[in-house]
């Protein structure tokens, strides 16, 4: 039993290192690399290379395989156990347990790792032209497309009170998109800011961050993020399809996701450095954002920042689902989303601006009423159908995992199926595994 005070420091743990993930990569992307010592600051490059922090997210992921390698190498040096040989009569094994994944099979989650690559890469485009809040909110769309496919794809069925929260839900996103897009006509700049920066009289975040997106690109910022979404909708209907035939190990399966991501990325970083190609958008420019990170101390110390934090937080949230329970997950991931909200507000990020701050107000809470009423956390109305209550008991002791990883408010990327979690970067408990029919089967517990 943990103590009293372990708990409290994983669900701190998961807050701080599920929140900092988009912070960070915001806050990398203000960095100026180029013509930073120019007067006019419309002439300042700033760092927008979103393939290279999708690069990154992926090297947090492989430093999963850390805590098994050491786990490993400890095994190694313990003697080995007795092993009794089993008796004639003992119950064979059953036929229809998962296989260990191995082999050549494990190239299987190159699959879920291309749609993560290309998922992530899209969401850091669109985070180049929205605040962070927008974005994190934005991307609670995710619930819609997994919803839709696990209901195509994996057959489960949805009662209707569990439709209703994802209209829900997609009225909360509507709303947040509609305020972010109003951003640019609400909020003025001070002149003394304005000339402060044209000046060159300073260069710190803050002066960077409160240059506020026009309306247009906001639109553009959202629609890549929601766009992403369905890419990683699929990454998570592949995943629950090869856990349901295969048993790995969630930290193993979200390290081969992040070295098969690393290649992939390795892999056309040639192809990218042909002049031509480059040439079609600075995003895709690798050669130049190479020299820009490692030009640029602030760009690469935050990129090393970046990649723990992501390790961290697939720890954490494992942690956290085993010795307290999938429902804390949820809530703790829930208030990430407005953690980083707050942390934009007192950084000077964002501004509160009414009635636009009210619209995202109501967006979010419709995003947080939604999953929470998917999840069976607050009762649906009675006029609205739903499973008897014994049916809905069984129910949720099964599903809980799959259901809170429908419906969280998501960071950024590197998930196991439709029941691992929440964010982008949740990972199913050691010693689960998804069935292709829609019951998880667990022996225990961003």
């Amino acid at each position: 039993m943990p103590s009293s005070l372990y708990v409290p420091f994983l669900l701190a743990g998961m807050l701080l290192t599920g929140s900092s993930n988009s912070l960070w990569s915001k806050w990398q992307d203000m960095q100026c690399v180029e013509n930073c010592n120019d007067p006019w600051n419309r002439n300042h490059v700033l760092y927008e290379q979103p393939v290279w922090q999708t690069l990154q997210m992926f090297v947090g992921e492989m430093l999963c395989f850390l805590p098994i390698i050491y786990t490993w190498l400890r095994t190694r040096r313990q003697s080995p156990s007795v092993q009794l040989q089993a008796d004639s009569d003992e119950v064979t094994p059953n036929k229809l347990a998962p296989q260990p994944l191995e082999g050549w099979h494990i190239l299987l989650l190159w699959i879920p790792a291309a749609c993560d690559l290309t998922g992530t890469t899209l969401m850091n485009v669109g985070l180049l032209y929205t605040p962070v809040s927008i974005y994190q909110m934005t991307r609670g769309a995710l619930v819609l497309f997994v919803g839709v496919f696990s209901v195509i794809f994996l057959r489960r069925r949805l009662w209707l009170y569990q439709w209703v929260s994802l209209i829900i839900v997609m009225s909360g996103v509507a709303l947040v998109g509609y305020s972010g897009s109003l951003i640019k006509d609400a909020i003025k700049q001070s002149v003394v800011h304005n000339l402060g920066r044209a000046l060159g009289l300073h260069h710190d975040p803050h002066t960077l961050a409160t240059e506020e997106p026009e309306v247009t690109k906001v639109l553009v910022g959202i629609f890549f993020i929601l766009f992403a979404q369905v890419f990683t909708a699929t990454q998570f209907v592949v995943e629950e399809k090869i856990m349901g035939r295969y048993s790995v190990s969630p930290l193993v399966a979200v390290g081969y996701e992040g070295l098969f991501g690393t290649i992939s990325i390795l892999m056309i970083v040639p192809i990218l450095s042909i002049p031509s190609v480059s040439a079609l958008s600075p995003f895709f420019d690798l050669p130049r954002g190479w020299y820009q990170m490692i030009n640029t101390p602030t760009v690469l110390y935050s990129g090393l920042a970046i990649c723990v934090s992501i390790s961290l937080f697939n720890f954490f949230g494992l942690s956290v689902t085993r010795h307290v329970s999938a429902t804390a997950r949820s809530l703790t991931d829930t208030c990430r989303t407005l953690s980083i909200w707050i942390i934009s507000l007192g950084l000077g990020w964002e501004k509160l601006v009414f009635p636009i701050s009210l619209l995202q107000v109501l967006g979010f809470s419709l995003l947080v009423y939604g999953t929470f009423l998917f999840n069976n956390l607050v009762k649906p109305l009675p006029c609205l159908p739903g499973p008897r209550p014994a049916a809905a008991l069984v129910a949720r002791e099964e599903d809980e995992e799959e259901r809170e990883g429908l419906l969280t408010t998501t960071d950024e990327t590197a998930a196991l199926p439709a029941d691992l979690g929440q964010s982008g970067f949740d990972v199913v408990p050691e010693g689960q595994h998804a069935l292709a029919g829609g019951n998880a089967k667990s022996t225990h517990a961003d």
